[in-house]
């Protein structure tokens, strides 16, 4: 779908979601808050592609969540991205999230 030198976004295989895309970086990092090895610079260019993936996903469908996981809640020890769209209606998700800043 995306990809660059360092980064690569792809539909998931095994989506849980009607759209779910993963963005990684093509080296091992372990996770956001433990880098590894990488150089800090990584960090910009993998926001960068998982903006873009957001953008045309929220472009396409109205919205999307980003979400990454730490700890016991990151089933794969490298960091990743997804980027997905829940197939919610505009009522259901107002319901769900308010948008109390209005």
């Amino acid at each position: 779908m995306i990809e660059t030198a360092r980064v690569l976004a792809f539909h998931h295989t095994n989506p849980a979601y009607p759209v779910h895309i993963v963005v990684v970086p093509k080296e091992h990092v372990p996770s956001l808050t433990d880098l590894g090895d990488a150089d800090e610079s990584l960090l910009p260019e993998v926001m960068d592609v998982v903006r873009e993936a957001a953008a045309g996903v929220a472009k396409e469908h109205g919205s999307c969540s980003v979400i990454t996981n730490l700890g016991l809640y990151q089933e794969s020890k490298h960091m990743h991205w997804h980027v997905v769209y829940r197939g919610e209606s505009k009522e259901q998700i107002l319901s769900t999230y308010g948008h109390h800043d209005r």
